[in-house]
């Protein structure tokens, strides 16, 4: 796995983590930046073919 693999999935996993500690604290302004957050990584991801979980 090279590099930009490895950290776009480690900051797919960080926003996921934080999206879900947002969403339990019921801060829906962060839930709204962090989904729009985990969007952009996913399409970032699809565009140059890395699989995510």
């Amino acid at each position: 796995m090279d590099a930009f693999t490895a950290g776009l999935l480690h900051r797919i996993k960080t926003t996921e983590s934080d999206l879900s500690q947002a969403r339990a604290d019921g801060d829906d302004f962060l839930v709204e930046v962090e989904e729009a957050e985990l969007d952009d990584l996913r399409r970032l991801a699809a565009e140059h073919g890395v699989q995510v979980a």
